[in-house]
């Protein structure tokens, strides 16, 4: 099934999709509530279809991200990705053979989740703002320790990602040898559905899913891939995000960034003039398949105010 949350009365309400209609779940309860307990979201969907005592049209409904996760741990996933990024600042790249040791993460704010179609506003101070595709498996029944061959069972359906990114302060602040954190911390945005995994069950590709990636910057094609080119499954990423600690329903595991999913990719790859960093006015569509997209309009932030130590060495 398919689950959209949008804006009625001033407050979120979810809804499954049902055809070009939106039938509205109980009020008042959200994703993570419903999710934690295997077959209560279906049980829930399967009550509002037989009643429908709320129906909207899809169409003309303002759509809200379908969630907001407690916690959001964002992988790398994609080899040619991480290959291509690593070469800024450093023309002979190259992957770290802990690439496929684990299945590296960073935990990203929360906070910053925002709807499919929300205006994202430039970091103060940002001067080469960026975008990054991903897809999200959203955690369901809570867990610790679990292993590989289990976790599908905590796997409650998945999402659209786009992980806007402040690459000059990531760069920045990475020199420290931590982060990435204040140059993913502005705005994330999710895709307009959430689909449970019986949903995808034919784009069934060894451990991940044959699902077409595709980004636009004002409606021209930047680059694309498929979620089957994931070196690290989902499975892995929950089985690695609960070892000796706690997954809880709606936390987010993000796939990372696919191949040509990001400008500073193609910065590696092709130099710093290959294509401009996002302005306002950008406008940023991703699409994947079966799991639905976000388009989001870049508008100016605020300014930055400085800040300086009170003590130096």
């Amino acid at each position: 099934m398919r689950i959209t949350r949008h804006a009625t009365g001033g407050r979120p309400r979810l809804a499954v999709v049902d055809g070009d209609e939106l039938v509205g779940l109980d009020a008042g309860v959200e994703l993570p509530e419903l999710i934690g307990t295997p077959g209560r979201l279906a049980a829930a969907a399967e009550a509002a279809l037989r009643f429908r005592a709320d129906v909207v049209p899809l169409a003309g409904t303002e759509l809200l991200a379908p969630l907001a996760p407690p916690t959001f741990r964002d992988f790398s996933t994609f080899y040619e990705h991480a290959n291509g990024i690593s070469r800024n600042g450093r023309p002979e790249g190259g992957v770290a053979p802990e690439f496929f040791e684990i299945p590296t993460f960073y935990f990203s704010n929360p906070h910053a989740i925002t709807g499919p179609y929300a205006d994202v506003p430039v970091p103060p101070g940002c001067e080469l703002f960026d975008f990054e595709l991903e897809v999200g498996a959203v955690v369901g029944p809570a867990g610790r320790d679990v292993p590989v061959e289990e976790a599908a069972e905590h796997i409650a359906g998945f999402v659209v990602v786009n992980d806007f990114s402040a690459r000059d302060v990531q760069f920045h602040e990475m020199r420290m040898g931590l982060g990435p954190a204040k140059g993913k911390d502005g705005s994330t945005t999710l895709g307009q559905f959430f689909v449970t995994p019986d949903e995808l069950a034919p784009f069934r590709s060894g451990p991940s899913y044959d699902l077409r990636m595709e980004v636009r910057v004002n409606d021209q094609l930047i680059g694309g891939d498929t979620l089957a080119n994931m070196s690290w499954s989902f499975e892995a990423l929950l089985a690695y995000a609960s070892r000796g600690a706690d997954v809880r329903p709606g936390d987010l595991l993000g796939s990372g960034t696919c191949q040509n999913g990001c400008l500073a990719e193609l910065w590696g790859r092709y130099g710093r003039d290959h294509l401009p960093p996002l302005r306002p006015g950008d406008v940023v569509t991703t699409s994947v398949e079966a799991l639905g997209g976000t388009r989001n309009r870049v508008v100016p932030g605020a300014a930055r105010h400085p800040i300086t130590p009170w003590r130096t060495a």
